[in-house]
């Protein structure tokens, strides 16, 4: 079955993501900080797929499936780093993005 945005939870990509880790043995390498340098890596190959380009170039990216599919799957790894993070450290996601937008709310208000 075929996983979408608008059919699949967070909860449900907690669970793929762990679930990959476990099967590895991985969880002695998955500290937070470990995870917290590997996300900054993957993050770091995601902007060099944009390195160099005006910001034209930028937003017509999907236009090239090559660099589109490297964009996307460096994206990926980003917020399977993410999850993973959330996973090691029991970090609800839903609560902690509700509770930052709030913040962010305050800080940019409209019209500023």
């Amino acid at each position: 079955m075929a996983m979408s945005d608008s059919e699949t939870t967070v909860s449900e990509l907690r669970e793929l993501v762990e679930e990959f880790v476990t099967e590895r043995d991985w969880q002695p390498f998955h500290t937070p900080k470990n995870i917290s340098m590997a996300l900054a890596i993957e993050a770091s190959e995601l902007m060099e797929h944009f390195q160099w380009m005006t910001t034209e170039q930028s937003t017509a990216v999907r236009d090239d499936a090559e660099t589109f599919l490297g964009v996307r799957e460096e994206l990926a790894d980003v917020v399977t780093y993410g999850l993973a993070l959330a996973n090691r450290l029991d970090i609800d996601l839903a609560a902690t993005i509700e509770e930052k937008m709030v913040k962010n709310r305050q800080k940019y208000p409209l019209g500023s």
